[in-house]
């Protein structure tokens, strides 16, 4: 069975995407031993990419980033094509700001299941679960991420990604339905709502068994060597905080600090 990692790079005003996607390609060869494919609109993409699939970009609006102080377009709706363009035939579909600092992935590569992704994203500073990201809706619906997902080539995954397609191409339909506020899309809820109708309702699926560590845009995150970083940030006092680690994959939400490592490295 063919097996591969799967990176979503679309540039907007702000964020330089496919650097991102390029240096993640690097972590992942050197810790998943996989090849790496990107999906972007750039024809030839600067990095060490494997296979590279190219479409257009498809926004789901706007979005606002705390780090920017700024609202720039978010191409990240073509997410839910994930299953019809990769080449592999057991993907893990990644964010390019996710951070690969380890091997801990090769666990869910090796399970016998046909679809994995997180359901709890816990905030690195203070290790305490995202409790207001981790639901969504007027209802506080719990929500599965699909900052990670992992899928091998199955009807349960199909339908998955059948399901977002619907959800993406009929989201005010949806957004009404599930009372969701904001315009934009987000394929964190497509994923969710896809999740429910293909268990029956019953929100049943086969969940990554650790949480989404995340660094969140209000903490300074900055690499102090191969696979070791550190964040700074004030605790529930104001008091200074900082805490580093290594060796631990994480989700860089903070996009401008991640950049910046990124060009010193």
């Amino acid at each position: 069975m063919t097996t591969g990692a799967l990176i979503f790079a679309f540039d907007n005003e702000q964020t330089d995407y496919v650097s991102m996607a390029a240096w993640s390609a690097k972590n992942i060869h050197r810790h998943l031993g996989i090849p790496v494919a990107v999906v972007t609109d750039y024809e030839n993409p600067p990095g060490d990419f494997d296979y590279v699939v190219n479409t257009q970009a498809q926004s789901g609006g706007t979005r606002y980033f705390e780090d920017y102080n700024q609202t720039v377009t978010w191409n990240n709706a073509s997410r839910v094509d994930a299953y019809t363009l990769s080449p592999w035939e057991r993907t893990l579909v990644l964010d390019a700001d996710y951070v690969v600092a380890s091997s801990d992935l090769k666990t869910i590569l090796e399970c016998d299941t046909d679809f994995m992704c997180h359901k709890t994203s816990v905030n690195l500073a203070g290790g305490h679960p995202l409790t207001g990201l981790n639901v969504f809706g007027r209802h506080n619906i719990p929500m599965y991420w699909a900052t990670v997902m992992m899928f091998r080539r199955s009807n349960t995954a199909q339908y998955i990604f059948d399901c977002m397609n619907m959800i993406r191409d009929n989201w005010q339909h949806y957004r009404d339905l599930y009372q969701i506020d904001k315009k934009t899309y987000r394929n964190d809820f497509a994923l969710t709502i896809a999740v429910g109708i293909v268990s029956g309702h019953t929100g049943q699926i086969d969940q990554i068994p650790w949480p989404l560590w995340t660094a969140m845009p209000d903490t300074v995150l900055t690499s102090n060597g191969p696979d070791y970083y550190t964040i700074n940030y004030l605790d529930n006092n104001q008091k200074p905080k900082n805490m580093g680690w290594t060796g631990m994959d994480f989700h860089a939400m903070g996009k401008r600090h991640l950049e910046n490592i990124i060009a010193s490295h």
